[in-house]
């Protein structure tokens, strides 16, 4: 039996590198599990990767992805956590982009079976930094206020929407002025352009009170208008840096506001992770994604043959959500 992958033999452009190949399946032996995937979003972490330019160097050839949503085909006699039939989402951390995924079974996550395929295999990245962003770095009680730029992404919009089920108010800055009222739809209390124009207008959003975290994906002048809208002793974490500009914090932040700073990388954090913890996340996630309060938005879902289309798209500014490859569509 014969399946389909995508592969890179060199980093560079994920349009010209990218290749279509077929591959025979192996037997299985001991704990390994075959995945029969079936979808996976194209992100900004796997063109980094496939350019060369992300926090880990591939070291080609390499099959790409993230992260993506299966079900498992076929069990080695070793296996005892998995069953043919489950709904998986892997936990490698590459290599999803392809319709056959073979593993270790403690390589993948177990779902509930009527979860929706195409929202699981968005779990990993965006949503679980999101819950990171919130619940790891200070207790907010109720209430509070969280600052974000980039609140139009994929995690951005996660955070808003799980900011609103903790209770949270999120302030979110963002670029485009269209934007405003599609977050606030999805469940932001204030939206400000990301100009110093939309910094005034926030402190006389937020008055008085404290603004205890903020979280940056862009860097540059948009982490300084974070920091202006933190209160002292506030948390300033990097997760991102959207405008490859380098993170310059001035030095009255430091002096007079004493902030701290902090960087989350969410690949590290899945490899330090026990498999308690990673169920203390996913769980909870998981339930909200079945009930509707987390959803993350899709532009176009793509078969895996086009893959150029789907790759093209996903590096456009104009979108209004995630480019899926199916994999189950050859």
């Amino acid at each position: 039996m014969s399946s389909s992958f995508l592969q890179f033999d060199q980093t560079g452009n994920p349009a010209e590198v990218l290749q279509l190949r077929e591959r025979v399946l192996t037997p299985l032996s001991g704990h390994e599990v075959r995945v029969r995937m079936r979808y996976a979003p194209v992100n900004p972490a796997d063109l980094n990767f496939i350019e060369g330019t992300y926090g880990r160097a591939a070291h080609p050839p390499c099959i790409p992805g993230h992260e993506g949503c299966g079900e498992v085909e076929e069990v080695g006699e070793a296996v005892v956590s998995l069953a043919k039939g489950d709904v998986v989402i892997p936990l490698l951390g590459t290599g999803c982009w392809t319709q056959h995924l073979t593993a270790p079974e403690h390589h993948f996550a177990k779902l509930p079976p009527q979860i929706d395929r195409v929202q699981a295999s968005m779990l990993r990245i965006n949503p679980v930094t999101a819950w990171a962003l919130l619940k790891h770095y200070t207790d907010l009680e109720p209430g509070s206020w969280v600052a974000q730029n980039a609140a139009n992404s994929g995690v951005g919009r996660a955070l808003i929407q799980l900011a609103h089920h903790f209770g949270l108010r999120t302030l979110n800055f963002v670029r485009r002025p269209e934007l405003i009222d599609e977050l606030k739809t999805l469940g932001a209390d204030a939206v400000v352009l990301d100009n110093d124009e939309g910094v005034v207008e926030a402190k006389k959003i937020i008055g008085n009170e404290p603004v205890k975290l903020a979280t940056n994906a862009v860097g540059g002048d948009s982490a300084i208008h974070l920091m202006d809208v933190l209160s002292s002793e506030g948390i300033l974490v990097t997760y991102g840096a959207m405008s490859r500009r380098s993170l310059k914090v001035p030095n009255k932040f430091l002096i007079f506001k004493n902030l701290q700073l902090h960087g989350l990388w969410i690949t590290k954090w899945f490899e330090n992770a026990s498999t308690p913890e990673l169920r203390d996340v996913l769980d909870p996630l998981t339930a909200l994604i079945e009930k509707g309060d987390l959803v993350t938005a899709v532009d176009q879902i793509v078969p895996l043959a086009d893959f150029k289309q789907a790759i093209t798209r996903a590096q456009e500014g104009s979108r209004h959500g995630k480019v899926i490859l199916d994999l189950a569509c050859p």
